[in-house]
């Protein structure tokens, strides 16, 4: 039995991992935020290292810039560091798309040149560019994966607003808006884990998305029907909506201008090549099913 330990196992994606693994017969060590501030990460005994946590960008700018620096960057060189000089043979990192763009046109892939514009984004690329500078030891391996938008059991944020919304009943009022964004069920990602830490993989940065893409409508339509009715879509004038978004930012108002782009944004993301590597055709949850899983579980909370 491996033992794989693992940062970040109290959020959202760690408490949906660490079951997925257990279940596959993998001993977890988890690795707190002060074990990580040590000078030295104990990694005795772990066979591989998963790095979840981070700080997540936050949408409303309350977070200190040079946290998201100290955070994202100064731990994971540290906790790479440690993986060096340990005897574990696989690090996967767990980045985020916006290493690589805030913004796309097109469909993103692995081939991008990097121009991240937030710190969020700046501060995960840092990191994954000291991972590939570092000299990697024979039977050592690395693994960048880029995650789109996460969605799955206790997932919070944009999706639990816009549930929120439909629940209640009220219309979707961006419907004028016509998008189309990528997502990324946990299930899948659980799998992407776990082929990862069995199967051999070239090291590499691994953007992870569902097969298929959604735009904010169809989510909105989906979640109606998690709920068991339809959801009603209003198309208000785009200009007239980012207005008031400007004026919900100065009043501190849920719909800011930064969460209207997040909402209404195209954003694209192939997963061609971590199929590849996992010899695999298509991921088994669809974008769908996953959302109305995480429908499903906000309604039993």
């Amino acid at each position: 039995m491996k033992c794989i330990a693992i940062t970040g196992t109290t959020g959202f994606v760690g408490q949906n991992l660490v079951p997925y693994l257990k279940k596959s017969g993998f001993r977890i060590k988890s690795i707190s935020r002060e074990t990580l501030n040590n000078l030295e990460v104990d990694l005795v005994a772990a066979d591989a290292v998963i790095h979840l946590a981070g700080k997540a960008h936050d949408l409303k700018k309350h977070v200190n810039p040079d946290e998201y620096y100290k955070v994202n960057f100064e731990l994971t060189k540290h906790l790479y560091n440690s993986f060096l000089t340990s005897k574990a043979s696989k690090f996967i990192f767990i980045s985020s798309v916006k290493a690589a763009a805030d913004e796309i046109c097109g469909i993103l892939d692995e081939d991008v040149k990097p121009n991240p514009l937030s710190d969020y984004g700046k501060s995960k690329l840092m990191a994954e560019e000291y991972i590939k500078s570092q000299t990697l030891p024979i039977g050592k391996s690395y693994y960048i994966l880029r995650p789109c938008m996460i969605h799955g059991p206790g997932n919070k944020g944009n999706l639990n607003l816009l549930f929120k919304v439909v629940q209640k009943g009220l219309p979707y009022p961006l419907a004028a808006f016509h998008n189309e964004r990528s997502f990324l069920s946990v299930s899948n990602l659980n799998l992407v884990l776990g082929s990862f830490l069995t199967d051999h993989i070239d090291c590499g940065i691994y953007n992870i998305a569902d097969d298929q893409s959604l735009s904010t409508n169809d989510v909105v339509l989906i979640i109606g029907e998690a709920l068991g009715f339809k959801s009603k879509l209003w198309k208000l004038n785009p200009t007239l909506v980012f207005a008031f978004a400007k004026l919900s930012g100065f009043l501190q108002l849920p719909l800011t201008p930064e969460r209207l782009i997040k909402l209404t944004e195209s954003y694209v993301v192939s997963n061609e090549k971590v199929k590849r590597a996992l010899k695999i055709t298509s991921f088994p949850t669809s974008s769908k099913e996953g959302l109305i899983e995480t429908i499903i579980s906000f309604k039993k909370s």
